[in-house]
């Protein structure tokens, strides 16, 4: 039988008050902390809260991570 890869995707939100990088980057780091094999993100959906006068506050992204099962 040949090997083969099986990759699971599970879906997760991470927030920033800084930028879309930081808060993809912060959701990968706490995910890297339980979950071994990372192998790619898609980002989904972009979201932004804003304060009263219209400026942003928070970044929002919600993603889809990709890794391999053992």
């Amino acid at each position: 039988m040949a090997n083969s890869t099986v990759t699971k995707v599970i879906e997760v939100s991470a927030s920033s008050k800084k930028s879309i990088e930081d808060a993809a980057q912060s959701g990968l780091k706490k995910v890297a902390k339980t979950v071994k094999g990372i192998k790619g993100a898609w980002v989904n959906e972009i979201k932004i809260v804003t304060d009263d006068d219209g400026s942003i506050a928070e970044w929002r992204v919600n993603m889809r991570v990709s890794f391999v099962v053992s």
